[in-house]
């Protein structure tokens, strides 16, 4: 086994990896790295995409200074039957950290909690500069995983007082309610109809592997926040092309969201172009342009994950897990 000092590098499971990332500070490294990007201090995210039969790879991959430079990328594998079919998780992967300066991989982390954690803090960071400041009612629509850590997310910028759960199959959003419900101080009601409820909201957020739509303009009132955030590859729909074009569109990257986002879509129907989209949210962030200024207008995020996003949650978790002596040690050189 190799030590810091020998030039090891770190391997953290999954189950470290929650111990050293909190989602506080998961939101708030995020917003550095969207406010970086904002202010063209980091580059542009790269992504690819390899399918197979049973499923597909995702990777993306960026640099990211924080104190240092660092190269982090982040390969996911996606098996819809793996649950069903082998008793293993739906998405695997692993997060390689590298030392931008000189190219050593410093570190090897299981992807999941940071995909987890750092998608529900880009919500987060986007509520906070486009929904309505006194926001109080929001719809989850997706009662996974990520449904949960959306819900703790929007709540830590939010004043909420009543949410509604909504999944495709009635259980998965009754187990969350009552999972939740000594967590929060509002009420938490799962729901059996998604747009009745829409209609209600101030918030929005689905968060599903839907493969058809679930919002229309007929679906949400004036001044809703809609983060879409279920849609990463060309194939899965959330939100109707029709209230894409009625809305303020905000987009995580611009080039990734017109491929692979709702904004793909959107663009594909006729109804928009890239240079219709409002801004993304990085540039927002660094303030150079502004956030919410209508409370009448439908604001949408277009939430593909940013590998920016993954970086500095990485980051966050590999300079704890130094100062903790956390996880072995390995060398690649030996």
């Amino acid at each position: 086994m190799e030590s810091a000092d020998d030039g090891g590098t770190l391997v953290l499971t999954r189950t470290e990896v929650r111990a050293l990332l909190d989602l506080p500070t998961c939101i708030r490294v995020v917003e550095d790295a969207f406010r970086l990007h904002g202010e063209g201090n980091a580059p542009d995210p790269a992504i690819a995409a390899v399918h197979v039969p049973a499923g597909g790879f995702h990777i993306k991959a960026g640099v990211l200074d924080m104190g240092r430079p660092y190269f982090v990328s982040k390969t996911n594998a996606n098996f819809m039957e793996n649950r069903h079919r082998l008793g293993l998780p739906t998405i695997q992967g692993t997060i390689v950290l590298h030392d931008a300066e000189n190219g050593y991989p410093l570190a090897v982390i299981d992807s999941i909690e940071v995909s987890i954690l750092r998608t529900g803090a880009a919500s987060a960071v986007a509520a906070r500069y486009l929904a309505r400041p006194a926001s109080t009612v929001a719809v989850i629509a997706g009662c996974g995983a990520q449904g949960r850590v959306q819900l703790r997310s929007i709540a830590q910028v939010l004043p909420l007082e009543q949410v509604f759960l909504w999944d495709l199959h009635r259980h998965p959003a009754r187990v969350m309610a009552n999972e939740l419900a000594a967590e929060f101080g509002f009420r938490i009601t799962p729901v059996d109809n998604l747009t009745d409820h829409t209609a209600l909201a101030d918030v929005c957020i689905t968060c599903t592997p839907s493969f058809e739509y679930l919002l229309g303009s007929e679906n949400v009132k004036p001044g809703t926040f809609i983060a879409g955030v279920g849609v990463d590859n060309p194939h899965k729909k959330e939100i109707q092309p029709a209230l894409m074009a009625r809305s303020r569109v905000v987009v995580d990257v611009l080039e990734q969201c017109a491929t692979i986002g709702d904004l793909h879509h959107a663009i594909d129907a006729g109804l928009m172009t890239r240079e219709q989209v409002y801004a993304e949210l990085g540039a927002i962030v660094a303030g150079r342009r502004p956030g919410r200024s209508d409370d009448n207008a439908i604001t949408v995020f277009d939430s593909t994950g940013m590998a920016l996003q993954d970086a500095a949650a990485t980051i966050a978790v590999y300079e704890r897990a130094l100062q903790e002596n956390a996880g072995r040690y390995i060398s690649f050189n030996s």
